[in-house]
């Protein structure tokens, strides 16, 4: 069974775009706070120190603040936590974002790092829609699964309504190729999410879905 609680996603003092939401099963239990209007200020627990260290490249570098508390059967392996963690953060983006109005809706980011590239390019089109070409080899990185990052933006995508297209350009270490990904990803998701100095819904057909 899964439980889900979050906010309405309605504008806070000063029109600040926030959510919090609460998912539980009987795998994980996950708390998220997010601002995106905030400062890039991030607090990542999970149990995977990797994954935190991703999560806060990803709050980092869309400047959105972010709090993750998620609590998984990693006795098992660290699947459930990762997917369950995107799952509970698209949610709590789609639910920030509200009617979408205003935003400038379309996302685009390349992130070198060292020999590493990844190019992001994303839509608020609030279909969920994943193309994701990165091959990195199956080494663990502490605790974390490579593999697992395909998941978790899958995860992301399907709550947020988000379609997303994902490609490594180049790249040898498995730690710097998935650090490249994540802030191609948070940039892009910044650019997409910021206002665009436009009222209404960014679509033709006057409303994302």
């Amino acid at each position: 069974m899964t439980e889900s609680k979050g906010t309405s996603g309605e504008s806070g003092a000063g029109g600040r775009r926030r959510a919090a939401v609460t998912r539980e099963t009987r795998e994980t239990a996950v708390e998220i706070r997010l601002d995106l209007d905030g400062e890039g200020r991030v607090e990542a627990t999970t149990g995977i120190p990797f994954f935190d260290h991703m999560l806060a490249q990803l709050g980092t570098h869309a400047g959105f603040d972010l709090e993750v508390r998620t609590r998984g059967d990693l006795e098992v392996d660290g699947h459930h936590t990762v997917e369950d963690t995107g799952l509970a953060l698209g949610q709590a983006l789609a639910e920030a974002l509200g009617d979408r109005a205003g935003i400038r809706r379309f996302g685009f980011a390349a992130a070198p790092m060292d020999e590493a590239l990844v190019e992001v390019a994303l839509d608020l089109s609030g279909r969920p829609f994943v193309v994701h070409e990165v091959e990195v080899a199956p080494v663990m990185l502490g605790t974390y699964d490579p593999g697992l990052t395909e998941d978790f933006v899958r995860a992301l995508a399907q709550t947020a309504g988000l379609t997303v297209h994902v490609r490594m350009r180049s790249g040898r270490s498995p730690h710097h190729v998935l650090e490249s990904e994540f802030k191609a990803l948070a940039r892009a998701l910044r650019d997409a999410c910021a206002p665009s100095g436009r009222r209404g819904v960014p679509s033709t057909k006057g409303s994302l879905g």
